[in-house]
């Protein structure tokens, strides 16, 4: 995708921003304070209320990032290679996160580059209302959910705010579908983890049947099992493997 993290930075900020600048353009009643007069009307939101939307942006990104993306498929898939593979700490949380964060931002390109076409540009351009550019940046972010969602958990959340049956994705709640994507994505996280334990249990099982049928109680299995796994992982290109295997489940 062009632009690269910037854009992406931006095309993700633009959920929050044109929703704020909507709700803010919709509110007639200004904001004032002593001392201080946010000015507005019209077509334009005020300066002051513009710098106030982005820090409210900046702030909640990591909360976008997190639930509305498939970050949390990719670094509890992640996380829990690093446990099968015996090594905890070993890439450490810097790596794995910045790979995770980059594998993101690749998954989800043609999502961005979609809320950059149809709500981003056309709302720095002044061609759309707040409102508009605010429907535009969420319909992509809402479909890729909707793919990704069980039905099984969509239910459940929709049981659990005893609210109606939604008829089409359109009616679906984004406080019903957020919390819904994510516990689909726990779950195919998890299921993906358990497929990458399976060979590493192999390689401890054998290496333990091996030193027992030895007699070498003594010799933690654990210090021989660790570097033939490292080395089963490096001979079949193990991270190659895991990232196809990983980005190829997100349909």
């Amino acid at each position: 995708m062009k632009g690269g993290p910037g854009i992406a930075l931006l095309v993700a900020g633009a959920v929050l921003a044109c929703a704020f600048a909507g709700a803010a353009h919709a509110a007639q009643p200004l904001v004032s304070a002593p001392g201080i007069t946010v000015n507005g009307g019209g077509a334009d939101v005020s300066l002051a209320l513009k710098v106030l939307l982005a820090l409210t942006v900046l702030s909640l990104a990591p909360a976008i990032l997190v639930s509305m993306t498939a970050f949390i498929r990719i670094v509890i898939v992640m996380s829990m290679l690093r446990h099968a593979l015996g090594m905890p700490e070993t890439p450490p949380n810097t790596v794995i996160i910045s790979l995770a964060l980059f594998l993101t931002l690749f998954t989800m390109a043609p999502v961005l580059e979609k809320v950059n076409q149809d709500a981003l540009q056309p709302y720095l351009a002044g061609t759309v209302t707040p409102e508009r550019a605010a429907a535009g940046a969420l319909a992509p972010l809402r479909d890729f959910m909707v793919r990704q969602t069980r039905e099984e958990d969509l239910a459940l959340m929709v049981e659990l705010a005893k609210a109606e049956q939604p008829a089409t994705i359109d009616d679906i709640s984004l406080i019903q579908l957020i919390p819904a994507f994510m516990l689909s994505e726990l779950r195919a996280a998890f299921q993906i983890g358990f497929v990458i334990f399976l060979p590493f249990l192999l390689v401890d099982l054998i290496v333990s049947s091996a030193l027992m049928a030895l007699g070498m109680m003594m010799v933690p299995p654990a210090s021989i099992s660790l570097p033939l796994k490292i080395l089963l992982f490096v001979l079949m290109d193990g991270w190659n493997l895991v990232v196809r295997a990983l980005l190829g489940t997100f349909a």
